[in-house]
């Protein structure tokens, strides 16, 4: 028995505690205690603290003198009763014990079901020369330069150390030259330590397939020395090892997902002449969940996911700090432009927005990207953006741009002359309400001579405050942890982007489910 436990014996009305250490201190046991698991003669050990405890402790000793002597036989059976007594609440103390153990097993057991509530995981476990064969060969991926650097620290590149005079002292180690096309790798580290990850295929809800579809095909897309097969090597050969696994004859490939770190029109090859791959048309391919930087906004299993942008948080608080530091920023410029003409455009709507922001000096600030000056990332292009009120984000070379998810990490507001450059593609990721986060102006009034100076002035400071606070809010949803376990406490990119494919996997087992 521990000294902070004893045995009950009836006092004058009251109950009291015998302890078999004097020198305790019982005084705050005496409040009405209760041994859970004990018996109900001996839950109740003590009531309320006894009003005279002088007085019964002297009745108590009256009354068992008699019976103390060591010829009486009722002596032994005091002390019978007494032992028994001990054996019952040793007994009883370590009911609570083994009871804790379950119950916190239990609580573990829900956190968990809760936490993959939507299903878990199964991991494909590819032939190297589909992931990691691809990196050991970075030199290779690209035919003008090395890719190696580009794609190092598991996809996020080299260390931003030219970002120090820019960024808070204490985010400087959140900052990564992070190339755009790196998702695929970036996607593959975290699912392979994601928390709802499973090891047996039987309980997967999905199957995802950690295929480099862009590294494969980029070494092929800028000369005419390769043929179509060459481009559609890589594809046809993993679609015929995933469709040999036991598992895709379950749903025909319904609950298999990939991720593919370039925009689908690079998959879409028609005709053999023409520019990509055709691995989204391959025969397999159909039914695969596809998460990518730009998704064809009529195809139902392309989802569009946030390009990488430089900054990978390594805890709640990192985004909290970037949060703060973006939404106390003093922007002196109403709006900006980064980027560069396409003179084999015609009517190249970038060269109109060009004219207008040169021609606004004072009220917009250009970041001219002519040529590579901002291939390999810039402090010019944050410092630009964390100063604006306005960012402006006309379609890149297709409908999409890396720029929308710089320009709203720095708390800028985005103006879209598109609506494909954004509301039909990221969904998951960005508010419903368009207006709550962004400006739109339509092109062909650009192209018709509206202002957007004029525009955007007529926009109150109120309003301009709420958006703010609106992008900067949506920031955690919009970039991928540093952490290959990703943020506690906090859904990244990544999270959304997993949790939406397995939701839409457990509606598809619904009966009656159709395509939305």
């Amino acid at each position: 028995m521990s000294g902070n436990e004893g045995v009950g014996l009836h006092c004058g009305g009251e109950n009291v505690l015998v302890s078999n250490d004097s020198a305790l201190d019982l005084s705050p046991l005496l409040e009405g205690t209760f041994l859970p698991g004990a018996s109900n003669q001996l839950k109740r050990v003590v009531t309320h603290k006894p009003k005279t405890p002088d007085l019964c402790r002297k009745n108590s000793f009256t009354t068992l003198q008699p019976y103390l002597s060591v010829q009486n036989p009722r002596t032994w059976l005091i002390a019978a009763v007494f032992l028994l007594q001990i054996l019952l609440l040793l007994t009883a103390r370590s009911i609570p014990t083994s009871a804790t153990r379950n119950r916190n097993h239990l609580v573990t057991a829900t956190t968990t079901s809760t936490q993959c509530a939507l299903g878990k995981v199964y991991v494909y476990e590819l032939p190297p020369v589909f992931n990691a064969g691809l990196l050991e060969k970075c030199d290779d991926l690209n035919p003008w330069t090395s890719r190696c650097d580009a794609l190092s620290n598991n996809g996020l590149g080299k260390r931003a150390t030219m970002l120090a005079s820019v960024v808070p002292g204490n985010l400087t180690h959140t900052w990564y030259w992070t190339d755009q096309f790196s998702l695929e790798i970036v996607y593959h580290n975290r699912m392979m330590n994601y928390k709802c990850r499973t090891m047996e295929p039987n309980s997967a809800t999905a199957f995802y397939i950690p295929f480099y579809a862009g590294l494969a095909v980029g070494k092929y897309l800028w000369t005419s020395n390769y043929t179509a097969k060459d481009r559609d090597r890589h594809c046809h050969t993993m679609l015929k090892w995933v469709r040999d696994q036991p598992y895709w004859n379950r749903s025909d490939g319904w609950d298999h997902f990939i991720s593919m770190g370039r925009i689908t029109w690079d998959f879409r090859r028609s005709k053999d002449e023409d520019w990509g791959s055709s691995c989204i048309y391959l025969p397999g391919m159909r039914n695969i969940t596809r998460l990518l930087i730009e998704r064809n906004s009529w195809d139902y299993f392309d989802i569009g996911v946030p390009y990488p942008t430089g900054f990978h948080p390594g805890s709640a608080t990192d985004v909290a700090r970037w949060q703060e530091f973006v939404g106390g920023r003093d922007r002196t410029t109403l709006y900006c432009f980064a980027g560069a003409t396409r003179g084999f455009i015609k009517n190249d709507f970038r060269r109109l927005l060009l004219g207008q922001c040169y021609n606004d000096t004072g009220s917009c600030r250009v970041v001219d990207c002519g040529g590579s000056k901002c291939s390999n990332g810039t402090s010019a292009i944050l410092e630009t953006f964390l100063s604006s009120d306005f960012c402006l984000q006309p379609r890149g070379d297709s409908f999409t741009r890396r720029s929308i998810f710089d320009c709203m990490l720095a708390g800028s507001i985005p103006v879209f002359f598109w609506k494909r450059t954004a509301y039909y593609q990221y969904e998951w990721f960005l508010p419903g309400e368009p207006e709550s986060y962004s400006v739109f102006i339509d092109r062909y009034a650009v192209q018709n001579g509206t202002s957007i100076k004029g525009v955007l002035e007529k926009i109150g400071r109120d309003e301009v405050k709420r958006m703010r606070q609106k992008v900067i809010e949506y920031i955690p949803r919009l970039v991928y942890a540093k952490s290959s376990r990703g943020l506690e406490g906090m859904k990244d990119a990544f999270d959304i982007a997993v949790e939406g494919v397995l939701k839409r996997n457990k509606e598809q087992e619904q009966a009656g489910y159709k395509w939305r």
